[in-house]
């Protein structure tokens, strides 16, 4: 995990605003999200596993899954996750295995960052900069 420092970090948005900034610009909200914390999303790279910038937010007004929740944004972090090999060459298992298998954890779920995408992952976060502090 390799932390970015930000301008983001601390700020407060509506959720339902970050959603609308944040999705055509390719985010996706983490699948680890919970009622009170989540993150956003943003694949970098499939190569050997998944690399992902990823934005946290902490809810400090109301829980997620509520209209007009608000955030707060923590730091963000380039993330690599190398998943176990070889799950994929047994789709023929079934669907009711495959459906398990999909979800299982990650080889080495701090993996190391590839030093080709670091510079893209800061050039994303000033990006966000841009995009959510614009006014």
């Amino acid at each position: 995990m390799i932390e970015i420092s930000s301008k983001l970090q601390g700020e407060s948005f509506k959720l339902f605003h970050l959603e609308q900034q944040l999705k055509p610009l390719g985010y996706a909200i983490g699948g680890n999200w919970d009622y009170d914390h989540g993150s956003f999303d943003y694949k970098i790279d499939d190569e050997v596993g998944y690399q992902f910038l990823r934005l946290p937010f902490q809810s400090i007004d109301g829980q997620l899954d509520s209209p007009g929740a608000t955030v707060r944004l923590g730091t963000p972090f380039l993330l690599s996750h190398k998943y176990q090999i070889g799950l994929d060459d047994h789709v023929h298992a079934g669907n009711v295995k495959a459906s398990f298998d999909q979800f299982s954890e990650p080889q080495d779920p701090d993996a190391e960052f590839p030093e080709k995408d670091i510079s893209l992952g800061k050039a994303l976060v000033k990006e966000l900069e841009e995009v959510l502090l614009k006014d």
